[in-house]
């Protein structure tokens, strides 16, 4: 039973990447998927967040217009599309979900959720 968070690495600002997130050992559609990240010295931070049937998510402000959500259940997989990067979008960003009957969207605290992946460095240079 594993996420498995991928698609990092290296991007000029401006750029875009992919992140993925594979679920193994149980049905994603169950949960709902979250991404946070973490930069260099500082705490762990809740980027967005997608319900089970994709009918709700919620972006920080920071990302909000850039980043897109999204999941496809029948792959058992969540992703992060992020466009205009910015230097400031550097850090590791990990996957994360929680059941379903649990999602809020705007509750994007650590806490609640409660299985998470490994995470893929995203380094956006200026």
């Amino acid at each position: 039973v594993q996420l498995q968070a991928s698609g990092g690495g290296l991007v000029q600002a401006g750029g875009s990447l992919r992140l993925s997130c594979l679920a193994s050992g149980f049905p994603l559609e169950h949960y709902a998927l979250a991404w946070f990240r973490q930069a260099a010295g500082t705490e762990r931070e809740g980027v967005a967040s997608i319900s089970s049937s994709s009918s709700d998510s919620y972006y920080r402000d920071s990302v909000k217009g850039r980043f897109t959500v999204s999941r496809d259940n029948a792959k058992n997989t969540g992703y992060l599309e992020m466009d205009s990067l910015k230097p400031e979008d550097t850090a590791v960003y990990y996957c994360a979900v929680r059941p379903r009957y649990q999602y809020s969207s705007r509750d994007l605290r650590e806490s609640e959720y409660s299985f998470w992946g490994q995470g893929t460095l995203v380094t956006v240079s200026s």
